[in-house]
């Protein structure tokens, strides 16, 4: 009977995910040598090599991607039987990973990870920033056991709590003479010159709304990876964008850049924590939304 350990397939699970053994073992919180051998009995319990190393890159075989999906289905369903242990103690400890956006990790995990590591000193928080479509996928996979986004979601099998509301701001160059006499409606032909993050973000989504019968041009021109590149390049006269009202604070301390709020009503976006409705951590879930809108309402009053 061939047998592989559950510790070998972790480490499998690891190497899959980074295709890069230096990365992999930090991933495992082992030694590169330790990785590397375990990855070696492993190939030799199965009779068939997993990954093909050539220099400093690293290829899975067609026998390892058709093992992977079977390793991650079982690594997950152990995890679940440790957390519904876990559940049953009432205690929130362990591993919990985590997954937000890229437009709300920079300004909200400063406010709420003192809080999180005040109340629950067993709690291991694994983080992982993607885009909305990302974290569905992986939380669907098992592969997240939460996530902090936008609604709508627009994905079935998720359970979700609401955060917090998130007003929108303009972001535009100091002294602009079509921003003179704030507040911006949001039929302004100024609008037009509205720069936006690249698809797959959801905020991008968010201000083309916000925009309504306006058509932003700039769009055509510019697309950026991060809130802060956008804020840079309109600093820099190359346009306007949006900015949370979470990113407000910090916007406006930029230089020759200045931050106006919309006619009301202002337009906004509903910050959500979500995981699986068949999750095993569902009261875990709850416990850390609760702590979330705890320390936002804190900080908002």
């Amino acid at each position: 009977m061939i047998r592989i350990t559950v510790r070998q397939m972790e480490y499998f699970d690891a190497l899959a995910q980074t295709l890069h053994f230096g990365r992999a073992a930090e991933l495992a919180g082992v030694s590169q040598p330790a990785l590397s051998s375990q990855i070696a009995e492993m190939e030799e319990r199965l009779g068939c090599r997993l990954f093909e190393r050539g220099g400093k890159s690293v290829r899975m075989t067609d026998e390892a991607t058709a093992l992977q999906p079977r390793i991650e289905k079982l690594l997950a369903e152990m995890r679940d039987i440790e957390q519904a242990a876990r559940r049953e103690r009432g205690a929130m400890e362990g591993r919990f990973r985590l997954g937000i956006i890229p437009t709300v990790a920079p300004y909200l995990l400063p406010r709420i990870l003192p809080e999180i590591r005040a109340r629950f000193p067993g709690l291991q928080l694994e983080l992982r920033e993607a885009v909305t479509a990302t974290l569905i996928e992986e939380t669907a996979g098992r592969r997240l056991d939460a996530f902090i986004a936008a609604n709508p979601l627009g994905a079935a099998g998720l359970a979700t709590e609401t955060l917090f509301s998130d007003r929108f701001f303009l972001a535009v160059p100091s002294g602009d003479p079509a921003f003179a006499a704030p507040p911006v409606p949001p039929e302004s032909p100024a609008l037009e010159r509205l720069m936006l993050l690249e698809e797959g973000h959801c905020m991008r989504d968010q201000a083309l709304a916000v925009c309504g019968s306006v058509q932003p041009v700039a769009m055509a021109s510019f697309g950026a990876t991060s809130l802060t590149t956008l804020l840079q390049m309109v600093s820099h006269g190359l346009g306007v964008t949006l900015v949370p009202e979470m990113a407000a604070d910090a916007a406006a301390a930029m230089p020759e850049l200045k931050i106006l709020p919309f006619a009301e009503p202002m337009p906004e976006r509903t910050i959500c924590l979500a995981w699986r409705k068949n999750g095993a951590r569902p009261d875990e879930c709850r416990a850390l939304a609760a702590i979330i809108r705890e320390a936002t309402g804190r900080l908002r009053h």
